[in-house]
């Protein structure tokens, strides 16, 4: 089985060596340089990958991969598409061929897309960018996918147990080009649900509140919108943009629809615990804490966020139990946050305070 990575690089020369480095299970690496000045294409071609310069212009995410794809050559196997910034961990190759059997067109691993400050796992999910040779086109100018555009229905995506992409991401690049690119997107197929999610998103981020509000609320009127899960999340961060226009009502209600639509996910039980606690509404935070934990098994796809898996639940509920003069109960919860995060001072703090109250003789 032949098996080939892939990859675009633009002024990625402090990745180089550690990126040829996890990638040397492969039978063959190839790059697709975009406009590098720091010597990038010469470091990659002394550590043996095969690199192709081309600039692409307009700017497009998509167009920049199909043409890395194209330097693939045709009896590859499996071709897997990673950034530079990016490291699949030692075995990986053995751990894809054993599980890619006859009919497999794609698979899936786990994905660490970034790191807390004390190095522990951030935002977690599992992603799917090997495939087979042919039959795929990565589609979209940014946030791209790879869509299957082969003869007849797409094979079978297995899962890959054990199989790790670690994410160590350049904070210094910027992101000032996903929002006119996703605009582009979006402009380009009003009804993809997938990017209009994504647009919205980006507005958040740009602190652009109303322009969010009005795009989430149109991604869930899309009638390809079907996804409970990324329904949820429009609703979330609705209502932290309405959270910011002082519409605080309105975003609780929206986070109840959260809820109702994804109660497989702590994320919106802990979305409305934290508002809940920003009003000490204890009895709700209490509530939805122990709701959400409840859950015990993380999702594998991108809708996930690292706190609600973090100290966060349990910090939350202790001092909802806390405040409610529950003081037994609030000691073990904040054992299990000190347990999670044991250099945090202020939930050690709590702790040592909620065992006195509860050696006093509260409940």
């Amino acid at each position: 089985m032949k098996v080939c990575v892939y990859a675009i690089c633009k002024n990625e020369g402090k990745f180089v060596r550690r990126w040829m480095d996890s990638m040397r299970e492969a039978d063959g690496v190839y790059v697709l340089d975009t406009g590098s000045e720091d010597g990038s294409p010469e470091r990659l071609r002394e550590l043996g990958a095969t690199v192709v310069c081309e600039k692409i212009e307009p700017w497009r995410f998509d167009t920049a991969r199909n043409r890395s794809l194209e330097l693939v050559p045709g009896d590859a196997d499996i071709c897997i598409c990673t950034d530079l910034d990016e490291l699949l961990h030692p075995g990986w190759r053995r751990l894809l061929e054993n599980a890619w059997k006859p009919g497999t067109t794609r698979a899936a691993y786990r994905y660490t897309w970034n790191f807390n400050p004390d190095g522990s796992e951030g935002h977690v999910f599992w992603t799917e960018k090997a495939h087979s040779r042919f039959g795929y086109k990565w589609t979209h100018p940014v946030h791209e996918i790879l869509t299957w555009i082969g003869e007849g229905r797409e094979g079978n995506k297995v899962y890959v147990e054990g199989m790790q992409l670690d994410h160590r991401a350049d904070d210094t690049k910027s992101r000032a080009q996903y929002l006119p690119l996703l605009e582009l997107s979006v402009a380009e197929d009003p009804e993809d649900d997938r990017n209009m999610h994504y647009l919205g998103r980006e507005y958040y981020f740009h602190g652009r509140w109303e322009d969010a509000v009005i795009t989430l609320k149109r991604h869930l009127t899309l009638p390809r919108a079907v996804w409970p899960d990324e329904r949820c999340a429009s609703m979330r961060y609705m209502a932290r943009c309405l959270v910011q226009l002082g519409r605080r009502g309105e975003a609780l209600a929206w986070l109840y629809r959260a809820v109702a639509e994804a109660p497989h996910l702590r994320e919106p039980y802990m979305e409305a615990a934290k508002l809940l606690y920003q009003s000490e509404d204890w009895d709700g935070v209490c509530f939805f804490t122990r709701e959400a934990l409840k859950i015990t098994e993380r999702v594998r796809t991108y809708i996930n966020d690292s706190e609600s898996w973090g100290p966060l639940p349990y910090d939350l509920l202790s001092l909802g139990l806390y405040y409610t003069g529950r003081y037994a109960e609030a000691v073990e919860a904040a054992e299990k946050a000190s347990e999670l995060a044991p250099g945090d001072e202020r939930i050690a703090k709590n702790l040592l305070l909620m065992r006195r109250k509860a050696e006093e003789g509260g409940a």
